[in-house]
């Protein structure tokens, strides 16, 4: 970014002042599914079996029946196979009917799901019946979207940014900034690859889709069914778009690299026109005249016709992204889309131009002063641009201050805004540079005399190789070596000579223009700011890839109340002796969900030391809070079959630690009474 008319440190003020409103959002918004409940809970044993397993998301989330799957403890799969849709208002929850009768053990739930965002998540937890067993299945180890498959997608990802940035930034550069570049080759090279990029890159994302949401396996590339069904979901929709959109593209390059550089010839006119100067006559001036003001006005509205198709294409290209990523879901996604669209559009103007310009300076005529100044014109206002949007983005992400340091998306964006920062800086050098360049009267002169010689490159170095007076440089010319004084000359000779003659012409435009130092300052000012765009690109493209902060808080608060000490069940494993016959054996005391209150379920189940469940003549249960002076509260415990005993509604008004006291009666005269402290919340 070349930033002229303005300090630098105005800017870091304006994004200093518009990044301070990430502390000011308190609404809930959400990008990046993350299981938030599940039923039964993760860790959690329970008495019976339930008749489902649901699962609680924090958006929306596209499942099919193979995506939530319940293994028993050695491994088998035991539930239905057929997903049920839950979702009730804003609450997003699905769910897998279990068969009944099923024995106690510890049981693995494995689930993985799409988010609207378009990103795979997946997970695994365990819950036991009855007890936990000895034995349970294996949990996944490896998230979906990871492994070889994940990175390729991820470099992919980067590639579609990079070659997006490329293709429009730099059709950019050339129909608002400088017009002249359509002749340039360094730059039809950078905007083609450009568009070759992230052709290519979205066409690996498309087939790359199935395994890096499904199996993982590279080898599903290839499998047509499931690259059909990625077709028909809302990412494999863009993917599908964008590549339409670049066939377009395609025609708009054509175009821009063909009539619209002709129309730009060097001596202003299109290939079709003379330059008038045979000094025939008046009508042949004013035939002339009417050719340049014919040309120009085919300029104008060939100029106005690729800048509007170009916006198009450009916005529908950016909505690919859109529509299919962070900004389609979550808070405000109405307004999200739009300002997504403008942010992707004042990046690749930004770091697309600047790449132009900076093979521009390196590989191609010198760069006119005028054109500098207007790309510091559209740059300018990319950064004000992305300053707008970018700090409305990050508010949905993020939200509060701590989440900033707290999370891995805040510690992601604190370094892209450090990156932007040093760009800024670095733009100041560029700033300096070019007032000089603007000053330096002397330069002029060389630079007009060199770009003559860039626009005569095409068509004068055969014409030298025949006329030894042309170069006004006799140690540039190559010594002449005629077939004879009277002879035709050797086609062979000539065409090397042209080379040779060509190649001069290069090496003398390249010694005038690095003989200017205040151009090559701004080269160098510029590649710094180019390595740094590349590392900021890289930094946007990880943001998209991680999950969001406010995302990230729900999720540990929701596992805060998910916590052993506020939502998990209260279990307790009580050996107890009586001192009589078959007096010993085992209470296992289920307090669910163990927190103060009522509407806490209390389970009892006596064993023999065998572990074989046994009904006893008397059990009691009762809870006391010493600190409260509360107590004892008794409980009214329910005979629910053999060595099993329940109560609903189990009252302790206030938390804090309580003291547990169970007693069991084996026959009509031994029983023992056992305490047990727990902590209830």
């Amino acid at each position: 970014m070349v930033l002229t008319g303005f300090r630098p440190r105005r800017l870091l003020v304006v994004v200093a002042v518009l990044f301070g409103v990430l502390a000011a959002g308190v609404a809930p918004a959400a990008a990046h599914a993350a299981l938030t409940g599940s039923d039964p809970a993760q860790g959690s044993v329970v008495a019976h079996a339930p008749e489902q397993v649901a699962l609680t998301f924090s958006e929306g989330v596209a499942m099919g029946n193979d995506s939530l799957r319940v293994l028993d403890p050695q491994g088998k799969r035991v539930d239905r196979g057929k997903l049920r849709n839950l979702c009730s208002g804003s609450v997003v929850k699905y769910g897998a009917g279990l068969p009944p009768g099923l024995p106690n053990g510890t049981y693995t739930v494995a689930w993985q799901a799409i988010s609207a965002d378009s990103h795979p998540v997946s997970g695994a937890f365990t819950f036991s019946i009855g007890a936990p067993s000895k034995t349970a299945a294996a949990v996944p180890q490896q998230q979906v979207g990871g492994g070889l498959v994940g990175a390729l997608y991820e470099i992919a990802r980067y590639l579609a940014y990079a070659g997006f940035v490329l293709l429009v930034g730099g059709a950019a550069f050339v129909v608002a900034c400088r017009p002249a570049a359509a002749r340039v080759r360094s730059v039809q090279r950078l905007v083609v690859r450009g568009w070759a990029l992230l052709t290519g890159a979205t066409l690996a994302m498309l087939l790359l889709r199935t395994p890096y949401t499904g199996s993982g396996k590279l080898a599903d590339v290839f499998d047509f069914g499931g690259l059909q069904q990625v077709v028909m979901s809302k990412p494999g929709a863009a993917l599908l778009s964008r590549l339409l959109l670049l066939a377009a593209a395609a025609l708009f390059v054509a175009v821009l690299f063909g009539a619209y550089a002709r129309l730009h010839a060097p001596d202003g006119t299109d290939a079709n026109d003379t330059d008038g100067s045979d000094g025939t006559g008046e009508a042949e001036d004013a035939e002339d005249a009417e050719d340049t003001e014919d040309a120009a006005k085919r300029r104008k509205d060939l100029t106005f016709g690729l800048a509007a198709g170009g916006t198009v294409l450009a916005a529908g290209l950016a909505t690919t992204w859109a529509i299919a990523e962070h900004a389609s879901t979550g808070l405000q996604p109405a307004v999200a889309m739009p300002v997504d669209v403008l942010h992707l559009l004042a990046v690749a103007a930004w770091l697309g131009g600047l790449a132009a310009l900076l093979v521009s300076l390196y590989w191609g005529p010198p760069v006119e002063r005028t054109a500098v100044r207007r790309f510091s014109r559209v740059a300018f206002g990319s950064v004000l641009v992305l300053g707008a949007t970018g700090t409305y983005q990050s508010w949905r992400q993020v939200g509060s201050w701590h989440a900033l340091t707290d999370t891995s998306y805040g510690q992601l964006l604190l370094v892209k805004v450090g990156l932007v920062a040093v760009m800024v800086a670095v733009a100041g050098l560029s700033r300096r540079w070019t007032g000089r360049l603007t000053a330096a009267t002397p330069g002029t002169n060389r630079t007009n005399h060199t770009n003559r010689t860039d626009r005569t490159e095409s068509t004068a170095a055969p014409a030298v190789a025949q006329d030894t007076s042309a170069p006004s440089d006799t140690e540039d010319t190559p010594a002449a070596d005629t077939a004879g004084s009277g002879g035709p000359a050797d086609p062979a000779r000539v065409a090397q000579l042209a080379r040779q003659q060509a190649a001069l012409v290069t090496a003398r435009k390249k010694r005038i223009r690095d003989a200017d130092p205040v151009r090559r300052g701004l080269r160098r000012s510029v590649l710094t700011e180019a390595a740094v765009a590349v590392l900021l690109l890289a930094v946007t493209t990880a943001l998209t890839t991680t999950e969001p902060a406010r995302t990230a808080e729900a999720v540990k608060a929701a596992s805060a109340d998910r916590s052993p000490d506020a939502n998990q069940p209260r279990v307790l494993n009580v050996p107890f002796d009586t001192g009589g016959a078959d007096g010993k054996g085992t209470a296992r005391l289920d307090l669910d969900p163990g927190r103060s209150g009522g509407g806490n379920e209390l389970r009892l189940r006596i064993a023999d030391p065998s572990g074989k469940a046994r009904d006893v003549p008397q059990v009691e249960v009762s809870f006391t809070l010493g600190a409260k002076k509360l107590g004892p509260l008794p409980v009214a415990l329910r005979h629910s079959g053999t060595g099993h005993w329940t109560a609903s509604g189990v009252q302790l008004p206030v938390p804090g630690r309580w003291q547990l006291s169970l007693l069991v009666r084996t026959s009509d005269f031994d029983q023992v009474t056992e305490t047990r402290n727990v902590t209830i919340d």
